[in-house]
């Protein structure tokens, strides 16, 4: 974590999505892997890869657009579209799960002082947060594709911190990516690399107290 605001206030939590407050489930790229007859590996380094992947996340293209090209790109070693479609459709409809103590964290935080999600998202994020419940979880939500700017690139960072109100110095950054981490930092924002909650509670702790 880098070290914090000068006057040793935050005046906002910047928090990422994925990763911290809500998690997809592990085992599932191998086991569609193993029932489409895909390589190991071969799921993530098709529909996440950056030239699939980026145009999604900054609204060059839409979500069900980013799909449907990724199943055009399994179809060879599906065999058929339609099979390659039916694995897209499997992953699209497998729900994520929330973590519910971030989110009380979150709650709590936002007593203190604003919460923005900042998220690398298609446009089906309004949709996702909905479905889970979180559509009132922060103050703003900066989704990339809304924006046409994704995680590390500085310019969300601004984005998150005008949404918040507050210079980037007084923000508080959390990502699970350390990429996205260091991004923050070099903002001059206080950087967190979340890697499990007992840190982030630490983290949080003067916002927490009354």
């Amino acid at each position: 974590m880098t070290a914090p605001a000068a006057d040793g206030t935050v005046g906002a939590l910047l928090c990422d999505l994925d990763g911290v407050l809500r998690h997809w489930d592990a085992g599932l790229a191998p086991r569609l892997e193993r029932a489409y007859g895909l390589a190991p590996g071969a799921f993530h380094g098709t529909a996440f890869r950056a030239e699939r992947l980026l145009p999604a996340v900054t609204g060059t293209v839409t979500d069900e657009a980013w799909r449907e090209a990724v199943a055009e790109d399994f179809a060879p070693a599906c065999g058929s579209l339609a099979r390659a479609r039916a694995l897209v459709a499997e992953w699209t409809d497998t729900p994520a799960t929330v973590d519910l103590e971030v989110r009380e964290l979150l709650a709590a935080v936002r007593r203190r002082v604003p919460v923005v999600l900042v998220t690398n998202a298609t446009s089906r994020l309004d949709a996702d947060l909905a479905s889970l419940g979180l559509t009132g979880v922060a103050d703003a939500v900066v989704n990339s594709s809304r924006e046409g700017v994704a995680k590390p690139d500085a310019g969300i960072y601004r984005v998150a911190a005008g949404r918040a109100g507050v210079p980037a110095g007084r923000c508080l950054f959390v990502d699970d990516t350390p990429g996205h981490v260091r991004a923050a930092a070099a903002l001059g924002m206080t950087a967190h690399h979340h890697r499990d909650n007992a840190s982030l509670r630490r983290v949080l702790a003067p916002l927490l107290t009354a």
